[in-house]
């Protein structure tokens, strides 16, 4: 039942996804799918009961790997399952919340049923929320919590537990090294996303109970590796290349751009263990080189196929089962029901049972050129 019930929010979410694209100005940035032919409107008819209509997916930007190469082609190919001929109307942000704004918008004119939206800005999504509630259309905050304004679901993982993995594993590994109170350096996420909040929360304790010293930290604007780089070349000059003992990093990007700094300032990453977040391809390279110590591995494919049964039971005005719904979640605006997926920390002695053996990414993928002997010492074929 649970199974079935997850479907069908899968199928739910897809339908919001062909809203969402289809009436931005954005054309490079936007797209519109369904089970009929391209360009073909909303069916009348097709899978989930006779169920048909345009659901939006607005989606917060590109920098971080995940949402193209994951959350999108899941939620659409979920949807496609549960709802052949619902129209998917898809949209990508680039970071910018006045784009995010503006696509929103378009959706909404194009006459989407559902939307769901994963903000740029948590807290500036709101006035995207009360527009689409003057429409009666309900809406699934994806990933990242909108805060301030009444959604009707929330759809992510326990965020201050992916701190805190990351902070209980930087720990661990610390004292391994005989470096139990750092200094550390500390490169968290973008100001605007909550999640970000979340993450910096849970490291934070961790690291203030373990008494590791933080010797610089930042927010990151717009999660951009970029910016983490120049970040990570500044706390070198301040701190001296010679006293860093850790980097925290809130997420893969973020991550590779401090890896980046490290290397350009003559500095060796496998003595100087790094997190992150997503287990993004290059990062899960990157662990298995020593260059990067973990990631936190988040199961994207059952949340974005629950966001897609939760807006297709949403386009039916159906109520999702209450073993699919397992917490609430205050957004300042009320008690929003939530589904908290769980996270999990992997380091070199895990890939092989995370994201290998769900085929999150596979051995032909990670085992390219420089990394097939450290594929082979991994036992990763």
């Amino acid at each position: 039942m649970r199974i079935r019930s997850i479907l069908s929010l899968a199928a739910a979410a897809a339908t919001v996804v062909a809203l969402g694209a289809c009436g931005s100005d954005n054309s490079g940035s936007t797209s519109t799918s369904s089970g009929t032919a391209a360009g073909t409107s909303a069916a009348t008819t097709g899978g989930g009961g006779g169920a048909s209509g345009k659901i939006a997916l607005l989606l917060p930007e590109s920098k971080t790997a995940r949402y193209e190469s994951q959350d999108r082609p899941l939620f659409e190919a979920k949807m496609k399952q549960l709802c052949p001929n619902c129209e998917i109307v898809y949209s990508n942000a680039d970071q910018d919340a006045s784009k995010q704004q503006s696509q929103a918008e378009a959706a909404i004119t194009e006459g989407v049923k559902v939307m769901v939206l994963d903000p740029v800005d948590s807290a500036s999504a709101a006035a995207i929320v009360n527009r689409a509630k003057q429409s009666k259309i309900p809406v699934v905050s994806y990933d990242r919590l909108i805060t301030g304004a009444p959604v009707d679901y929330y759809i992510s993982f326990d965020n201050v537990k992916v701190g805190k993995l990351q902070g209980d594993a930087l720990v661990k590994k610390l004292k391994q090294d005989g470096n139990a109170k750092g200094p550390i350096i500390k490169i968290n996420g973008a100001p605007t996303d909550n999640n970000a909040k979340l993450f910096k929360q849970g490291s934070n304790d961790v690291f203030s109970q373990a008494g590791v010293d933080i010797s610089k930290q930042y927010d990151t604007p717009d999660w951009s590796p970029d910016k983490a780089q120049s970040e990570m070349e500044q706390a070198i000059t301040a701190v001296g290349k010679d006293k860093i003992k850790g980097v925290y990093a809130a997420n893969d990007g973020t991550a590779g751009g401090a890896i980046a700094a490290m290397k350009s300032a003559g500095m060796d990453p496998t003595k100087i263990p790094t997190t992150g977040q997503d287990a993004e391809l290059a990062a899960i390279q990157r662990i298995l080189a020593g260059q990067q110590y973990m990631t936190v591995y988040k199961a994207i494919k059952p949340e974005a196929e629950t966001a897609a049964q939760l807006a297709f039971d949403l386009l039916q005005g159906k109520q999702p089962s209450g073993d699919v719904v397992n917490g609430q979640t205050d957004n300042g605006s009320g008690q929003v029901p939530s589904v908290l997926l769980q996270p999990v920390a992997v380091t070199k002695d895990n890939v092989t049972d995370t994201v290998v053996k769900d085929g999150f990414w596979t051995a032909d993928q990670i085992c390219t050129g420089a990394y097939k002997q450290a594929c082979a010492a991994a036992g990763i074929s």
